[in-house]
């Protein structure tokens, strides 16, 4: 929102400087980004007095003049039919800038030096004449700066204003904040929320009511609807002044029927439209959902497809004007346009918003619309744009304002109590000074009761609803500063850490220590995420969130999985050249519950690990990581986390389709599944842009924490050596070492001697029959008490092995 600081000083006598007032309506919560010099560009333009005027030799139209700016007489070339000497104009000095890139330099013109330009009204925007140059008062002294001499200092602010101030959308607006922060508080000069404007012009001897008719189909979404007739109207550019006003606010003059809509909606905020009357059909205007209609062409030449619940503003046959939106080119203004229907409405904010949202179409009306504008100044503010559009126009005002209102907005009335104020501000204000800042920007305040107030909400703050929101005025407008800094006298004492927010700091510690990089990603993916991971929709352990309101495409759903993240993580990484990446990530994951329902949150921890095992160097060669890396990893976290009893076991397609086939396994501890590790499906890698094969991991931080034990127990370091003997075994191809490694840990369970027991071989091919592997264990025998002897463990190592042998009805190498 851009406002101009001789503008708002029609509305209110402010004396602050424009940096001090940038200052104060910051502190205020309307944020100025920046403060810039409307007229910047006459910088290097000086007042000039023309003492000599020679015919130029060279041209039967230029003039070489002689022309005092102030310390020097420079020599400047002039064509305007006006020049004579004593005459005082501006001057472009060299380097100056004007509109238009227009760059003054040096130089010779037909021969004659000329070292600066004398200037039009036209040139320097100052007036539209560009007949001649501009004749200033004689009085005014060569060399003073035309800013300076014509008082064209002038600041606009621009304000990112909250969505919560829609009120301040507008100068008169911002002007009630201004004001309210003088010293004293200063008045609007203006009544209620709009400007009055003469009407000069002669009344047309029609009535609206005879030639209109306008019907609101579907009240709860335009509660009311202004309209007024203008007949006898000439389209043509608006008067000078008119549009200087538009573009000091960043806005491009069209023609003054346009323009006026434009102005007055910058002035008062609320946004008007104007129809040609003569395209719509039977005069009727319809205020109604778009039904069965499918196609609309807006002002700026787009169709567009509508929704049934889109509201339209029609006339006798079809749509005319997305409501609150844009207009339709079916009954845009022309230049031979002759009668306007001026438009001024209250439409539902949710609807407009909607419209604009879907149709991506975002206009300085729906912005205005969407967040709320004053219900009760329509009529009002349509009155003030149609007598300022006739007396620009030419035109002439039909009899009569069209007024249908069949939703009537009721006021607010909050009552606020005194001491509750203070104690939720922190501050110690008296009854009389919260009046007076409430008062300040046109809140009604009375006494209630002992401490008690009735405040009623001016219209044009819709944001106000409750005693809270009051609370907040008073804050902003006694000032932040003033405000005390307290603190409440609770006395200090120590507090255990959340078990579940310390046991996440350890898995962090942990992935860091195993050389893994944090991530943080979105809790949104897309909805394409489950298809790539070739997950099943109907899986209740993957229902996916939707969203109803989403960002964009890429964020349609909330994620069920950390994956698709990791995996675009890795993409980003490769498209940079990095291929040997090393990421986690800590997240919620959110599992739909059914429609309406909150979906449940599973706090996941995922990995990836892609590419070399170690840096390349002339002492190791790079070598890919595989699945026993990421295992690894794994087994050295949940041991980290003194987590026993943990099997791998081999994981199916069908339980994690993400997985490569016999490349991937479930990880269970006493009977619980805490998760999977395994190798990437190609066709999956594929699906994320991927080439290099890569290793996940995903496990279920709640299900990590209940396994853990609550404390891990040391032991003091053993003082007397081990003993390890090692056991092969020709298997069959298809048992699983994890039942062979089971039968070993419960062993190393019963007997106090076994101190571990460990897998450190596998081997399949030749000599081996086909469909046999062997594997090695390696088994630890140690003493807390003594030194071991070999004939002390010969026995327990044979009846270990013997066990292992028939149990599994496997055979000794030969």
């Amino acid at each position: 929102m851009k406002v101009s600081l001789s503008w708002l000083k029609e509305y209110a006598a402010i004396e602050s400087a424009p940096e001090e007032m940038a200052a104060k309506l910051t502190m205020a919560g309307l944020e100025v980004e920046s403060v810039v010099s409307r007229f910047d560009y006459l910088d290097r333009v000086v007042v000039a007095r023309v003492e000599a005027v020679i015919e130029h030799p060279g041209s039967d139209h230029l003039h070489c003049c002689r022309v005092n700016v102030g310390d020097t007489l420079l020599n400047i070339v002039c064509g305007a039919p006006n020049v004579r000497e004593g005459m005082v104009v501006p001057c472009a000095m060299v380097g100056a800038v004007l509109p238009g890139d227009f760059k003054i330099k040096k130089g010779k013109l037909r021969g004659e030096v000329s070292e600066g330009m004398l200037c039009s009204a036209s040139e320097l925007r100052l007036d539209s004449d560009a007949s001649g140059l501009m004749d200033l008062d004689a009085s005014l002294e060569p060399g003073t700066p035309l800013v300076d001499a014509l008082a064209l200092a002038d600041a606009v602010f621009e304000i990112d204003l909250t969505p919560n101030r829609p009120d301040c959308l507008s100068v008169i607006g911002v002007a009630r904040e201004a004001a309210a922060f003088q010293d004293p508080p200063v008045r609007l000069n203006v009544p209620g929320t709009i400007l009055p404007v003469t009407d000069e012009s002669k009344p047309a001897s029609v009535s609206i009511d005879d030639l209109v008719r306008v019907d609101i189909l579907d009240p709860e979404l335009c509660p009311r609807y202004c309209a007024a007739l203008l007949v006898d109207v000439t389209v043509g550019p608006s008067p000078f002044w008119l549009q200087q006003r538009l573009e000091a606010v960043g806005l491009t003059p069209i023609n003054n029927v346009v323009d006026v809509t434009n102005y007055v909606m910058m002035e008062t905020g609320q946004p008007l439209h104007a129809f040609d009357f003569d395209f719509l059909a039977q005069g009727r205007i319809e205020v109604r959902a778009a039904g069965g209609s499918s196609k609309f062409t807006t002002l700026d030449g787009k169709e567009h497809t509508l929704e049934p619940d889109m509201l339209m503003i029609c006339d006798g046959e079809a749509p005319v004007a997305l409501a609150g939106v844009m207009g339709g080119q079916n009954s845009e203004i022309l230049p031979t346009t002759t009668r306007v229907l001026l438009e001024s409405a209250y439409f539902n904010p949710v609807s407009i918003r909607k419209t604009a949202k879907r149709t991506g179409i975002a206009t300085d009306a729906s912005h205005r619309f969407e967040r709320g504008v004053d219900p009760v100044a329509t009529r009002a503010v349509l009155e003030r744009a149609a007598v300022l559009m006739a007396a620009v126009s030419g035109g002439a005002l039909a009899k009569g304002v069209i007024d249908v209102n069949p939703l009537k907005s009721s006021p607010v009335q909050i009552s606020l109590n005194v001491e509750q104020l203070n104690r939720r501000l922190g501050t110690d204000l008296g009854t009389d000074q919260i009046k007076t800042l409430l008062e300040s920007v046109e809140f009604r305040v009375e006494d209630q009761a002992e401490g008690v107030l009735s405040v009623a909400v001016p219209s044009f703050r819709v944001d106000v609803t409750r005693p809270e929101d009051l609370s907040e005025e008073v804050a902003r407008l006694w000032g932040y500063d003033n405000i005390q800094t307290s603190f409440p006298a609770v006395a200090p004492s120590g507090r255990q850490l959340s078990p579940r927010i310390a046991f996440r700091e350890k898995v962090r510690d942990c992935m860091v220590g195993f050389g893994f990089s944090e991530a943080v990603n979105y809790s949104f993916t897309s909805a394409e995420s489950v298809d790539r991971l070739k997950l099943d929709e109907n899986d209740s352990r993957r229902s996916v969130e939707r969203l109803l309101n989403p960002i964009s495409e890429e964020m349609a759903v909330m994620r069920s999985t950390l994956l698709p993240w990791l995996f675009e993580n890795m993409r980003r990484n490769h498209a940079q050249q990095v291929e040997t990446l090393r990421l986690f990530e800590v997240g919620n994951t959110f599992i739909a519950e059914g429609h309406g329902v909150q979906p449940r949150e599973v706090e996941c921890l995922s990995a990836i690990l892609t590419g070399s095992r170690v840096v390349p160097s002339w002492h190791a060669k790079a070598v890919e990581v595989d699945f026993f890396d990421i295992k690894g990893v794994v087994e050295g976290l949940l041991s980290d986390l003194g987590i026993k009893g943990v099997r791998f076991s081999r994981a199916t397609r069908q339980d994690q389709p993400y997985l490569r086939v016999g490349n991937g396994a479930c990880i269970e501890a006493n009977g619980r599944l805490l998760g999977v590790v395994g190798e990437v499906a190609p066709d999956v890698l594929k699906n994320f842009g991927l080439k290099q094969t890569a290793f996940v991991f995903e496990l279920d931080l709640e299900g990590l924490l209940v396994s853990a034990p609550e404390a891990i127990v040391s032991k003091p370091l053993p003082k007397f050596p081990a003993i390890s003997r090692d056991i092969t075994l020709i298997i069959d191809g298809d048992l699983a070492a994890a039942d062979i490694m089971d039968e070993a840990a419960a062993f190393v369970q019963k007997e106090s001697l076994v101190e571990d027991a460990f897998l450190f071989d596998v081997y399949a091919g030749k000599p081996l029959a086909e469909g046999k592997r062997s594997i090695s264990l390696r088994v630890v025998y140690r003493s807390l008490d003594k030194t071991l002897k070999e004939k002390k463990i010969k026995g327990l190592h044979e009846r270990i092995s013997k066990h292992l042998i028939e149990t599994f009805k496997a055979d000794l190498p030969s």
